[in-house]
């Protein structure tokens, strides 16, 4: 149980990190003020949900995990050349929505690859996805 535990842990650990990232690198492309709002209160909320697997995997003696260096420089390739073809709140959207959905689809993985972790774990990994969903939900205006 633990084991599982302290692998689903570092996967929502890193993912938020690459979502943090994402929403620092789309920020300064963002001209609709309404939008500026849900990327930056999102961003807190990241965050927060961020310090809370931090904080349990200090419970469990472990230092988390950081995203993948490929995942990494793909992401930040596609928004570079989306946002430099075209610097709009719709592409902006567009990536922001895109990650979502490839974090929703990543922490389902996990979670049912990870059945024996802690309750509180399966938890909070369905409030990170919810909070996805909810992003996502907010971005449709903008696409």
């Amino acid at each position: 149980m633990e084991d599982d535990t302290i692998k689903l842990l570092r996967e929502c650990n890193a993912g938020i990190k690459m979502g943090v990232s994402s929403l620092d690198e789309v920020m300064e492309h963002v001209t609709d003020s309404r939008l500026k709002e849900l990327l930056q209160s999102s961003k807190q909320e990241h965050s927060r949900l961020g310090n809370e697997t931090h904080s349990l995997l200090t419970e469990y003696n472990d230092a988390g995990k950081e995203p993948g260096t490929m995942a990494k420089l793909m992401s930040w390739m596609k928004t570079n050349v989306k946002l430099g073809d075209e610097d709009s709140d719709r592409v902006v959207a567009d990536l922001i929505t895109d990650g979502c959905n490839m974090g929703v689809k990543s922490l389902y993985r996990y979670l049912h690859q990870y059945r024996a972790a802690a309750p509180r774990v399966k938890t909070l990994t369905e409030n990170i996805i919810k909070e996805e969903e909810q992003l996502a939900h907010n971005m449709r205006e903008y696409l």
